[in-house]
């Protein structure tokens, strides 16, 4: 590929195909992951780590497309990309990345109501460990529903705020979009301050979920801490290391949005690249600041459910005592009849 003078240096197309090739894996491996996963409990619908594998393979595999056709771009010259659609590419999967870890703040929110009002009844049931509360169903109900019905779908309260707050982030995403396409033909310059404005907003969102996370995950850690077992250990080090990652990749994602123009790096044409300086930035911003939390919850939630096991039930056998006349007459005769009638129907039932 040759790349057009005033486009991106070499070190800054090798940094930029380094992180689409990771976005790749890590696309690769949650769907992969999620296919196995729906094999073993597909009778149990969305659970919570299947919601999670397809939100994360989807936003890495959109940061994998983004990062190819920005490279598309500037060997062909896209005017059209840097105007508009490289910032809807660029903005759509990071709102996939922060509705997951919306969702991720809203379980461990839930877990920590949830310990606080049963702390009195049961011991061990408030701190139970992540993993055991991933593979429920993510639809309160009937765990015999299937995957696509919608039509009786319950989300908790708490999921409804953050799809609520998905949407708004969508939608001001829209607006952005559109003002951008109104106004690259009236001032370029007034269009980027709106790309400004949605990139600031958002990294002020990613900095204070990041501050969330790590305050519900200490939360969790210490009530968790109290359960004296080794599956309660592992389980509690691994809240602890989501909420030190979340902390410390969103902090540092958030500050390069904030003060640098690297989300921005669709719009070419008026970037002053330094190729060591950028590259770095590149890496805090997409790698750290995306690809390693992606990867984590991951590797936290790798454990596959149990397989599949369908059980028989027994009827239940119902007695009837029939009060008779002939039982003061000649008890031994109604005992002897009453035990052979019994094993007669004994003998005549059949598993089920």
């Amino acid at each position: 590929m040759e790349l057009r003078e005033g486009s991106y240096p070499n070190l800054l197309v090798g940094v930029i195909l380094g992180l689409a090739i990771v976005d790749c894996i890590i696309a690769i491996l949650a769907f992969f992951q999620l296919m196995r996963i729906h094999s073993r409990n597909s009778h149990l619908g969305w659970t919570r780590q299947k919601v999670f594998h397809f939100i994360i393979g989807s936003s890495n595999l959109g940061y994998s497309i983004y990062f190819a056709l920005n490279l598309v771009a500037a060997c062909e010259g896209w005017v059209w990309w840097s105007h508009l659609w490289g910032f809807v590419a660029m903005a759509c999967p990071k709102i996939l990345f922060l509705l997951a870890f919306l969702l991720l703040l809203s379980f461990w929110v839930d877990l920590c109501h949830q310990s606080n009002e049963e702390d009195e009844d049961e011991e061990d049931s408030p701190r139970q460990a992540l993993l055991d509360e991933v593979n429920k169903p993510l639809l309160k109900g009937e765990s015999q529903r299937k995957c696509c019905s919608f039509r009786t779908i319950h989300v908790g309260s708490r999921q409804k705020v953050v799809i609520l707050v998905t949407l708004l982030i969508f939608m001001m995403m829209i607006t952005s979009a559109v003002l951008l396409w109104i106004g690259r033909r009236i001032n370029t310059t007034e269009s980027s301050v709106v790309v400004r404005v949605y990139v600031d907003l958002f990294a002020v969102v990613v900095l204070s979920l990041g501050i969330a996370l790590a305050c519900y995950g200490l939360v969790l850690f210490l009530k968790m801490s109290k359960i004296r077992s080794d599956r309660a250990s592992s389980e509690t080090w691994k809240v602890a290391g989501l909420a030190v990652v979340s902390l410390i990749c969103f902090t540092s994602s958030a500050l390069v949005a904030i003060f640098t123009d690297i989300p921005l790096l669709y719009y070419w044409h008026q970037q002053t690249m330094n190729d060591v300086y950028t590259s770095l930035l590149l890496v805090m911003y997409y790698f750290i600041g995306s690809s390693v939390p992606s990867a984590f919850i991951l590797w936290v939630m790798r454990e596959l459910p149990p397989p599949q096991v369908i059980r028989r039930q027994q009827d239940s056998r119902t007695v009837t005592f029939v009060s008779d006349s002939t039982v003061a007459v000649n008890p031994q005769r109604w005992t002897a009849a009453a035990t052979t009638q019994n094993q007669k129907q004994v003998s005549k039932a059949s598993p089920i």
